[in-house]
């Protein structure tokens, strides 16, 4: 089949490479004219290291990542509110802490190599469908070609799921919190393979996560995430980097070296973010994947790692069944509990991390740490961490293409 693939983030990269591998005739579109990925470190839970285990990636990821082995969470009091443990679920498997510029490059040696075309520089902004297939057209209206079917990959705010129609859109909001990134050389000493965050109350939340390498020799690297309201950010010229600076140092001592590395506010990346969920990832002869099917709260840091999973799972769904809607109907339903689970949590979640409700930052503070000694909430945790629940009891397996 003739296959366009829009976005090139993890799930649009992967799912080409997966496409093309199985035979298929594939085009990625990319808007940007060259992959510079924006944004800091990401965690790639169990779910998404193996997608990259089918792509012949495992090696080189482990050279460029490094492995978070615990969560810990503290209160602007120094009270532990969150103590999990990878070990904890099961000995040996981690999530591992990366630079979305590294992932990117690793994902594109394998779109590469797998033989699909890439088509940098075009912004698809309609699908047109008609009985012979789907036709893309670009910002100017140019045809960019007709294809049997259509794999959407092109983020939170895709074009392709608004020039659908609303129909299969159930909830698309934008998020009222959001995030300042910044990312630099490790210093200091700051834990090296632990997720580490600090809060006081629900208004105020800094986070630091070990983020691997930019290649195999460089220097290790840590990614620094601060809560902001959507609404307060209005650009560098605007911020207080001053006093920013005097209360992400005060609320986290043991990072004074590493936070002494931002000198201004135009380090620092903003991003915010949409809670997404489609009543069905599809129309037509269009799939959505990745934060186009199901944008959420990063709060469980699960957004590459479940678009990884949708890629490999569409992929195998399109090997068994050549029929679109049937590799469609398919890949909704083995991905639908594990999809489910992480967009209940995330939006849930957030509420107790970023929001203007302090109470529930008390109660937080109160419950969860004494919820993390308890084994089988802690268990719940980490399988919630690792990627690999669907539910109070239920884990997926480990195999890419099982969703």
């Amino acid at each position: 089949m003739r296959i366009a693939v829009i976005g090139s983030g993890p799930a649009g990269q992967a799912g080409a490479a997966l496409l093309a591998r199985s035979g298929h005739d594939v085009t990625l579109f990319e808007r940007a004219e060259a992959l510079r990925p924006v944004g800091a470190g990401l965690l790639l839970s169990l779910p998404g290291q193996s997608v990259l285990r089918t792509l012949g990636c495992t090696d080189t990821f482990e050279q460029l990542s490094t492995p978070i082995r615990s969560l810990r969470g503290t209160n602007h009091r120094g009270k532990v509110v969150l103590d999990l443990r990878s070990d904890d679920l099961n000995a040996g498997s981690v999530g591992r802490g990366v630079h979305r510029a590294a992932l990117a490059a690793l994902l594109d040696q394998a779109v590469a190599a797998s033989g699909a075309a890439q088509r940098l520089g075009v912004e698809i902004t309609r699908c047109m469908s008609s009985p012979q297939g789907v036709t893309l057209l670009d910002a100017v209206d140019q045809d960019c070609g007709c294809f049997d079917l259509v794999v959407a990959a092109d983020g939170a705010r895709s074009r392709t799921r608004t020039s659908s129609g609303a129909a299969i859109v159930r909830r698309n909001r934008e998020q009222a919190w959001g995030a300042l990134w910044f990312v630099g050389p490790a210093a200091g000493d700051m834990p090296t393979d632990q997720l580490c965050q600090v809060y006081r109350g629900t208004e105020t939340m800094i986070g630091f996560l070990p983020s691997g390498r930019l290649t195999a020799d460089g220097l290790p690297l840590v990614s620094m995430f601060w809560s902001i309201r959507r609404r307060d950010w209005n650009g560098p010229a605007a911020f207080d980097f001053a006093r920013w600076r005097l209360d992400a140092e005060r609320l986290a001592p043991f990072a004074q070296e590493f936070l002494s590395q931002i000198s201004g506010p135009e380090q620092l990346i903003y991003a915010s973010y949409c809670d997404v969920v489609l009543r069905r990832p599809w129309t037509g002869r269009i799939v959505f994947i990745g934060d186009a099917a199901h944008a959420m709260s990063p709060q469980l840091g699960q957004g590459a790692s479940l678009g990884l999973l949708d890629a490999a799972t569409l992929a195998r769904a399109i090997e068994r069944h050549p029929q679109p809607e049937r590799a469609f109907v398919e890949y909704a339903a083995a991905r639908a509990r594990h999809v489910r689970f992480y967009q209940f949590a995330s939006r849930h979640l957030t509420i107790a991390f970023q929001s203007d409700w302090p109470l529930i930052g008390a109660a937080r503070d109160a419950l969860l740490g004494p919820l993390c000694r308890l084994g089988p909430t802690r268990a719940i945790g980490m399988a919630s961490l690792l990627g690999v629940a669907t539910g109070a009891l239920g884990r997926i397996s480990l195999e890419p293409a099982d969703g």
